[in-house]
């Protein structure tokens, strides 16, 4: 696939990194010569100097020919201009990254495909929605549904009360017909798909597939328990963090701290249930004065990685139950896992998993690349006589690196196993390492 960049700032580069890693010829457009000499020693891309939002460089970056543009400049405005124009000049699905949710809303969406723009994303949305989802699952480290809730991939990190310690991963789930499967482990930032051999170790990361009705058995077997969340602390009045307490404040008591008077000025005014506090983040006396340590939940979501883990840290010390930090730094994803920060968020994951169904040659229904893991999980509808349809899972061929986790046929569930047969129209759930993502799709389609 032939796919165009404009913007090759943090969320365009690891897109190109992400996408050129999967095959597809990939031109990233940008007035910054700088910043495309990085890209282009990050992956193998050809670069375009210039402004998007013009004709001649739009037409220097052969849009016409391409299957995908994909418009994140730092500038809302540039990218609908430039989304709107490449689709004129001829390429075939055009996306843009917004910050105005007023652009989501359906009615106005209609507006912006008839201009031409195929698909509208807002990273700092689908971000806190995630949190927001997360709080109500707050003994999970990530929580995905898939089929309207029917099933769900529970991520947990193994406590040592847990009694899945020392036991298979294979074992743990071992019934007539099983209403869970453990379709990965993370260890030491490793990702292992479970043999036979293996064995669950104390702080493992565990990825569990499971119907609605056992999502809380798998919970108890992890050795954590939800809590309620009743006060919680967000410190960064980002997007992100405006958004949580926008829809939170009504049912939650929330305390939003931020350094900038300004800024907390104009939050006070916007967020009227909500305690805004001018103050530094990184102050422990003022964090501990400002009753840290009564708090159920503490999100932080500033602009820097490193105030983000550093304060979440201190709020694990201080016996917050639930700490989600947002880290945009790709390299201390793993550093802000291994301090024991129970949730990492990261925008160019979550936007990676709304673009990258874009990119597959097969009809995907939804695609979740995992924070904490390489893999990604994906939802198929089965087409009729695709190949998953011919035979039983374990005859199929399916790469060694991908599972099925579980199918949904009408309002019946199954967690799937080898003997288990897959019927036309059935949804799928399918856990993949990356180099398989690109085959897996024409098992079910």
């Amino acid at each position: 696939m032939k796919i165009v960049i404009a913007g090759a700032g943090e969320m365009g580069s690891h897109l190109a990194k992400m996408l050129s890693g999967n095959g597809h010829d990939i031109t990233v457009v940008d007035g910054d010569q700088k910043l495309l000499a990085e890209v282009s020693s990050l992956a193998d891309v050809i670069t375009v100097e210039g402004d998007s939002t013009t004709f001649a460089v739009l037409r220097r970056a052969a849009v016409r020919r391409c299957d995908l543009f994909i418009a994140v400049n730092h500038e809302e405005n540039d990218n609908l201009v430039a989304a709107i124009l490449a689709k004129k000049l001829g390429a075939k699905k055009s996306i843009a990254r917004i910050d105005n949710n007023e652009y989501l809303e359906p009615n106005n969406k209609e507006h912006f495909i008839d201009m031409g723009i195929d698909y509208l994303f807002y990273p700092e949305k689908i971000a806190a929605r995630e949190v927001i989802n997360l709080l109500g699952h707050t003994s999970t480290t990530e929580y995905v549904d898939f089929s309207s809730g029917k099933l769900s991939l529970a991520v947990f990190r193994l406590e040592p009360a847990s009694q899945l310690v020392g036991r298979s991963p294979l074992g743990f789930d071992a019934e007539e017909q099983p209403a869970y499967r453990t379709v990965a482990i993370t260890r030491d930032g490793q990702t292992i798909i479970p043999t036979d051999d293996e064995r669950f170790m104390e702080g493992d990361m565990a990825y569990v597939i499971a119907r609605q009705d056992a999502v809380s058995t798998v919970m108890e077997l992890s050795g954590r328990s939800n809590i309620e969340v009743k006060n919680m602390m967000i410190l960064g009045g980002s997007r992100i963090g405006i958004r949580i307490a926008t829809e939170l404040q009504d049912e939650i008591n929330i305390k939003l701290i931020d350094y900038n008077a300004e800024k907390a000025y104009r939050l006070a005014e916007r967020l009227d249930k909500t305690l805004i506090i001018n103050e530094d983040g990184r102050n422990t006396e003022a964090m501990l004065e400002e009753g840290l340590a009564n708090m159920d939940a503490f999100v932080a979501v500033t602009g820097r990685s490193e105030t983000n883990i550093l304060t979440a840290m201190l709020a694990k010390r201080m016996g917050v139950k639930k700490v989600i930090a947002e880290v945009e730094n790709l390299n201390y994803i793993h550093l802000a896992d291994s301090v024991g920060i129970d949730t990492i968020i990261n925008k160019k994951l979550v936007t990676a998993s709304n673009i990258f169904r874009f990119t597959m040659s097969t009809d995907v229904q939804a695609i979740k690349c995992l924070t904490g893991s390489d893999a990604e999980v994906l939802e198929f509808i089965v087409k009729p006589n695709s190949p998953a349809t011919k035979a039983r899972i374990r005859d199929l061929g399916l790469p060694s690196d991908v599972i099925v986790g579980g199918i949904v046929r009408g309002d019946k569930v199954f967690i799937a196993e080898g003997n288990t047969e897959i019927n036309p129209y059935d949804r799928v759930v399918v856990f993949a390492m990356p180099a398989s993502v690109g085959k897996v799709g024409r098992f079910f389609n």
